[in-house]
C-alpha cells in the first residue's frame, strides 16, 4: 500500500536517468530520499522483450541523444538487471524511501511483483492498451497505480476492464466483451475502487503548459469514481502545486542529478535542489488547504479589534444631543459597537458625553 508523509503521495520518478550508472542510481536514490519524496520510481524492462529493432525515436529523444542510434540501441543502455533491481531495492530500505518501477514486458513484471514482491505496480501511460500487460499485472493482485497520458476515457475505461478482469480471475477467455462486462461488475468495480489510482499526464517532454489540461483530472474522478493524481512532465514545480491545490493524490515527477547530463529525459526533470522545493511546497499547500469551513484562523483573532472598526464620536457629544451621520464616526479600533449597527444609532439620543474618537456604547 501507498503510505505517504502527508495526504499526497510524492513519487520522485528517477526513470532511466542513471543513464545505466548503478552508482548513480543509488546517488538519485539518495537525493529523492533526502528531498523527502514517499517513493523513488525507476524502469523496469528487457529492451529487446518491449522495443522493435525498426521502432523510431521520440523526438524529444532524438534532441537528446545521438541521431545515429535507434531507440532500441539507446534503451538497451539503460536496462537494470535482476542484480541491479536487488542493490537499489536494499538500498532504498536502507535510506527509507519506497522503492516503485514500472514494467514494460511480462518478464519485467514477473520480477516486479513475484521475485521481489512490490505491493504496487506503476502503468506507465504508453502500456495503456497493452491489454496482456495489464491483464499480467492485474492478475498479480498488486496495487496498481495507471497513468492515463495520451488517452482518451474510453480508452482509460477499456484499460480499467482489463485490469477488472484480472483483478476478479473472471472466467472465461480474455476478449473486449469479458473485459467490458467484468468493468461494468459489481466485483469489478469494487475491485477497480480498492486497487486502482489513476494519474493524468502529458506525455511529452516537456509538456507544454498550454497542453497541461489539469481541469481532466476532475473529468477522471467524475467518470470513474477512482482516486485521480498527476504526472508532471512540465518545467518547474507550478503544475505539481496546482494540482495538489485541484485534489491530486498523488504526484510523480521526473528528477536526476544533472539536467546537463546525456539521455533522453535529464532535461525535463527537475535538479536536486528543485526536487526538495517541490516536496517542502507541496507540503505548505497541503497544511494550506486545511478543512473547508470558513471561520477566523486562530492566528487571526488577536487581528481582529486591530483591522476592523467601531463606531466612534466624530466629534465632541453632549449627553442628550440626537446621533447622525455628522457626529458619528466609523475608526479603528474594532471591538466596540460594529458599523453593521449604524443605521440603528442614527436618530438615538446619547446616553452620556463623549469626546471625540470616544467609542460609542450601548
Amino acid at each position: 500500500m501507498l503510505q505517504s508523509q502527508g495526504s499526497t503521495y510524492i513519487i520522485a520518478e528517477a526513470g532511466v536517468n542513471h543513464n545505466g550508472s548503478l552508482d548513480m542510481a543509488r546517488k538519485l536514490i539518495d537525493v529523492a530520499a533526502e528531498a523527502g519524496a514517499d517513493a523513488v520510481k525507476f524502469q523496469t524492462f528487457k529492451a529487446d522483450k518491449c522495443i522493435s529493432r525498426l521502432a523510431a525515436k521520440a523526438e524529444y529523444q532524438t534532441s537528446t541523444t545521438s541521431v545515429s542510434e535507434s531507440q532500441l540501441e539507446m534503451v538497451r543502455k539503460l536496462e537494470l538487471d535482476e542484480g541491479a533491481h536487488r542493490v537499489l531495492i536494499d538500498h532504498c530500505k536502507k535510506v527509507g524511501i519506497q522503492f516503485l518501477s514500472t514494467p514494460f514486458d511480462l518478464e519485467s513484471v514477473d520480477l516486479l511483483a513475484q521475485s521481489f514482491n512490490l505491493p504496487t505496480i506503476k502503468i506507465p501511460a504508453g502500456e495503456i492498451t497493452n491489454a496482456p500487460l495489464l491483464l499480467k499485472i492485474s492478475q498479480t493482485g498488486k496495487t496498481v497505480i495507471l497513468s492515463t497520458g495520451m488517452s482518451t476515457l474510453g480508452e482509460v475505461e477499456q484499460a480499467l476492464g482489463v485490469l477488472a478482469f484480472g483483478f476478479t480471475r473472471t472466467l472465461g477467455s480474455p476478449s473486449l466483451y469479458a473485459f467490458q462486462e467484468a468493468y461494468r461488475s459489481e466485483a469489478g468495480q469494487e475491485a477497480l475502487g480498492f486497487k486502482v489510482k489513476l494519474l493524468h499526464c502529458t506525455t511529452e517532454y516537456p509538456a507544454p503548459f498550454e497542453n497541461v489540461n489539469l481541469r481532466a483530472m476532475d473529468t477522471l474522478k467524475a467518470a470513474f469514481g477512482l482516486p485521480v493524481g498527476y504526472s508532471d512532465h512540465t518545467r518547474g514545480i507550478a503544475v505539481s502545486l496546482a494540482a495538489v491545490a485541484r485534489g491530486a493524490v498523488i504526484i510523480e515527477k521526473h528528477f536526476t542529478l544533472d539536467r546537463g547530463l546525456p539521455g533522453p529525459d535529464h532535461q525535463a526533470s527537475l535538479e536536486p535542489d528543485e526536487l526538495t522545493q517541490l516536496v517542502t511546497s507541496i507540503r505548505d499547500v497541503e497544511i494550506s488547504l486545511g478543512n473547508g469551513l470558513k471561520l477566523p484562523a486562530r492566528s487571526e483573532l488577536k487581528n481582529i479589534d486591530i483591522a476592523r472598526k467601531s463606531l466612534v464620536a466624530g466629534r465632541s457629544i453632549e449627553k442628550g444631543e440626537m446621533f447622525h451621520e455628522d457626529n458619528i464616526a466609523i475608526k479603528r479600533p474594532g471591538g466596540g459597537i460594529s458599523p453593521m449597527q449604524y443605521w440603528r444609532f442614527i436618530g438615538e439620543i446619547a446616553q452620556k458625553s463623549y469626546l471625540e474618537d470616544e467609542l460609542i456604547i450601548p
